[in-house]
């Protein structure tokens, strides 16, 4: 919540399908668009939202997550879709410029954003990641027929049934090293009824494996493209796919930057909420 409000349920309908959201603040404040991580969902800035003050901040659930619409057969969850998606929020909230608050793919996402759409982003916070993740030429074979093989088996895979609320908790503390009561919140928006208990609400294509990566020298140059004020909250211990020399190295090539390490896992900004406020201070509202 922000003040004394909690978030409240908000939906908007896209030439792509409805996607539904928390929001929290009030109209006319800095308006700041919260994108969350990967097989997330909006729930994962509740937390966070109440250490945050004199805001009008919108949280969607990306396409195929959460509560919002799954993409046609056929559609691609590529970062570059996901860009358009996040313009089509900014523009059905009549919102021509706004700041972008990211955590995991949605930092990834929202780089994309500020570096392809400078005259639209005001200010970035980027948590736990900053720019895409990067692949060597030499895996591009190797990835592709990894993903189109993979792509093709998903028709015949089955949905993981869970019996009662309680037992997707579980399997998503295990999974992300999340405490009860944070997994539940990403876990009740997360979840559908069917008979014999629930399942994930999230596309199952979201777990395909990516056909093609950016290298690492077209990552540096994207993140030099992010001119907009942003700032880096970055979890110690780092997370191995993107170690702490190379987040270091990425941060340092942002034209009007800051980065700041917190003591914390992945989801700080759920199981930390405060450290992560204070740390962000102002800067979304200035």
């Amino acid at each position: 919540m922000i003040g004394a409000d909690a978030p409240r349920e908000w939906s908007l309908d896209l030439p792509t399908g409805r996607i539904a959201g928390l929001r929290a603040g009030e109209p006319g404040a800095p308006r700041v668009l919260a994108l969350h991580g990967w097989l997330d969902n909006a729930a994962s800035f509740v937390p966070l939202a109440a250490h945050l003050h004199g805001l009008d901040l919108v949280c969607p659930d990306f396409p195929g997550h959460g509560r919002s619409a799954h993409l046609q057969p056929g559609a691609d969850y590529s970062f570059a879709a996901a860009v358009h998606s996040v313009l089509d929020i900014a523009d059905g909230l009549g919102w021509e410029r706004f700041a972008v608050l990211g955590h995991s793919m949605g930092a990834g996402i929202g780089s994309l954003v500020a570096a392809a759409c400078p005259d639209r982003i005001d200010r970035f916070v980027a948590i736990e990641a900053l720019g895409a993740l990067a692949e060597t030429p030499d895996r591009t074979v190797q990835r592709l027929r990894e993903a189109v093989a993979a792509t093709r088996a998903l028709q015949h895979k089955r949905l993981r049934v869970f019996p009662d609320i309680a037992s997707a908790t579980r399997a998503r503390m295990q999974a992300n090293a999340l405490s009860e009561p944070i997994a539940r919140l990403l876990v009740e928006r997360g979840l559908v009824p069917v008979e014999g208990g629930y399942i994930w609400s999230s596309d199952p294509r979201l777990t395909l494996p990516t056909m093609l990566r950016t290298t690492e020298e077209q990552v540096r140059d994207l993140v030099a493209g992010i001119t907009c004020p942003t700032r880096v909250l970055f979890a110690d211990p780092a997370q191995p796919y993107l170690p702490d020399a190379l987040r270091r190295e990425r941060a340092a090539l942002l034209p009007c930057g800051d980065l700041r390490i917190l003591a914390g896992g992945h989801h700080l900004h759920m199981e930390d909420p405060a450290a992560v406020a204070d740390a962000i201070g102002d800067f979304l509202s200035r």
